[in-house]
């Protein structure tokens, strides 16, 4: 086990930012936390990097607990916050080393660590520039780059790709996995897509507690209960939308039917069903009635849906 949190809480006054909140991470797992602002995500992560005292309940990392294991604990985790601390007047290698020294590497290792680094988060060609002169992108791979310097074991990452653009956080991702097979990470973030394609498995916290703690699959299984089908066809000239509807609801699992775009006779159609495949009822009617298939496609509920619907109290 590499992270252990046990009836976990933080309370601000009479505020409870974390209210008794237990889950475990696995050795080499990429964790997505998620939640939505003011949840109690960054204060959680605060505590298992020893930034904060929890009010009550423990944590251990690496079998270390963090009230009695403080200083072993920081030397096991690497933690890049949200908002990066970056000396932008610093160049990228002087900025690495001053981290380096800050975690406790040795002399001797501290050039292997800054080269290996430089090539790991793809700064090679930016390691004599000052800070303040790279793009946001940069910006976040130098972070990342100090929060592995003193190869830890565990990686604790908060938004780590907030404000960047596409091509941007498809290198961040792509990075974060690389990490992830040989490390335990953690990754924090509102980017959703990012998470169904880093993550091994989720944690959902909401006010403070966990509403959901599952792999990503199983999750969304659980979560199903009916299902959309989208359905494109090509139709007759002056068929209606209506008359196509009460078609397709003799078929008995189909119990809502919507136009999600017309144009001439082509139709995209939302079939929310019982949660039965009613593929080949589709296929068949449509053959029967003339029509042709143009697309047809099952669509399961995505991990956005989900999280909406166990946070929903918080959004409104």
């Amino acid at each position: 086990m590499s992270i252990l949190v046990s009836q976990l809480s933080k309370n601000y006054g009479d505020a409870k930012a974390v209210d008794n909140i237990s889950f475990e991470v696995h050795s080499g797992e990429i964790l997505g936390f998620l939640g939505p602002n003011g949840a109690g995500k960054t204060t959680t992560m605060r505590m298992i990097t020893c930034f904060l005292t929890p009010t009550a309940g423990s944590v251990q990392v690496e079998g270390l607990d963090i009230r009695t294991h403080s200083l072993e604990v920081r030397r096991l985790v690497g933690y890049l916050p949200e908002q990066n601390p970056l000396y932008l007047d610093m160049n990228v290698v002087e900025y690495l080393s001053y981290a380096a020294e800050l975690q406790g590497v040795l002399k001797h290792r501290v050039s292997l660590r800054l080269r290996e680094m430089v090539e790991v988060c793809g700064l090679g060609e930016m390691k004599h520039k000052d800070i303040g002169q790279l793009s946001k992108g940069y910006r976040q791979r130098v972070g990342l780059a100090a929060a592995l310097i003193h190869d830890p074991r565990v990686l604790i990452l908060d938004e780590p790709t907030s404000g960047l653009d596409p091509n941007q956080i498809v290198e961040i991702r792509s990075l974060i996995q690389n990490i992830g097979k040989e490390k335990t990470v953690v990754l924090s973030t509102h980017i959703l897509p990012e998470v169904q394609a880093t993550c091994d498995r989720v944690v959902i916290i909401n006010r403070g507690k966990i509403v959901a703690d599952s792999p990503i699959a199983e999750l969304q299984h659980s979560m199903q209960g009916g299902e959309k089908v989208l359905l494109e066809v090509d139709t007759p000239a002056g068929s209606r939308f209506e008359a196509i509807a009460l078609q397709l609801r003799v078929i008995p699992a189909v119990e809502n039917v919507s136009l999600l775009a017309e144009l001439d006779g082509r139709k995209s159609l939302s079939i929310e069903t019982t949660g039965a495949d009613i593929r080949k009822d589709l296929f068949r009617l449509c053959v029967e009635k003339g029509w042709t298939l143009i697309e047809l496609h099952r669509e399961k509920t995505s991990l956005e849906d989900i999280f909406r619907q166990l946070t929903s109290d918080q959004t409104k």
